[in-house]
């Protein structure tokens, strides 16, 4: 792999201007951890994307597809290969009546400020959901009692076959924390949702009350991927651990928010390895205490 000639071509396709070089990957992931990416790229329409996956592709580049990193750990080696982050460049969207159109890589807090002060309701439970709305509806993200399949009409996505084609909601096939972008690699360009008029005052109130149980019960200030496990069925990963007597533990950088103990954060200077000695740690204390089974949500990528 020549990466002189791929930063060439990459270049022709979106201009240096939107490619970055060994960047890493610290800058671009809530954990504030992660080592370089050979190359990254930010894309900022669909056109664009098309063909930068239709290049690596046919060249047979390694690569990995992401949003604002909020759901990221990347390991200290960083990522060989292409990383395109669909993100702050690619987040347009617009209110048409009761349809919301917005493109993959908008932060679900932004939409959903544009969303109430329009007066449409049922996006609340979204606005704390760190990411951008591509990664929600990949794993159809949810809080406080509502999940992405409640809201969304269509998906727009980019097939492995370099065709972008729109999939209904049942199409999508939505789960626990799941959807069809992973089973078939999808890349969501445009979400549709469908949300009712509501009246501004309630939304607000919703709102407000969901920032401050945020604000009170999760760690927002320290650098973290929000919950890191799955919620194992009948449990609370947070009370699991808590009840292993792991609240506040630390693990060189790496420790277990004092304030919910579902968060693995970090308290400063932690590595990757850190980190996933520490998750390793707390899932084998909870099995060994509890005999369940702690499932990672926090997605972990690169080399070591």
């Amino acid at each position: 792999m020549n990466k002189q000639n791929i930063y060439d071509k990459l270049c022709e396709i979106i201009g240096e201007e939107n490619i970055l070089v060994d960047e890493p990957m610290k800058n671009h992931t809530s954990f504030k951890i992660g080592g370089p990416a050979d190359i990254l790229v930010t894309p900022t329409d669909e056109n664009q994307l098309k063909e930068i996956m239709k290049y690596i592709k046919k060249e047979s580049i390694p690569y990995f597809l992401m949003g604002n990193g909020s759901n990221l750990l990347v390991r200290d080696g960083g990522i060989r290969g292409v990383v395109v982050k669909i993100a702050q460049n690619y987040n347009k969207f617009e209110i048409n009546e009761n349809i919301i159109k917005a493109q993959s890589g908008i932060l679900l807090s932004t939409l959903a400020k544009h969303i109430a002060k329009n007066c449409y309701k049922g996006f609340e439970f979204a606005s704390g959901i760190p990411g951008t709305l591509g990664g929600a509806i990949a794993m159809n993200a949810g809080a406080y009692g509502g999940e992405m399949k409640d809201v969304v009409k269509s998906v727009k996505v980019l097939n492995q076959q370099g065709e972008i084609v729109e999939l209904s909601n049942e199409e999508m096939e939505f789960g626990y924390r799941t959807s069809l972008v992973n089973k078939e690699k999808l890349i969501v360009l445009e979400v549709k949702l469908s949300l009712e008029k509501g009246n501004y005052e309630d939304i607000k109130n919703i709102l407000d009350d969901l920032t401050v149980k945020r604000t009170t019960k999760q760690p927002l200030n320290v650098p973290s991927a929000g919950s890191t496990f799955k919620r194992p069925e009948g449990y609370y990963a947070g009370k699991l651990i808590e009840d292993s007597g792991l609240k506040g533990v630390r693990l060189k950088g790496a420790q277990v928010s004092d304030k919910h103990s579902g968060f693995v954060i970090n308290a400063g200077g932690a590595t990757a390895q850190d980190i996933m000695e520490l998750i390793e740690f707390i899932k084998k204390t909870v099995y060994d205490k509890f005999k369940v089974e702690l499932n990672e949500e926090v997605k972990i990528v690169g080399e070591d």
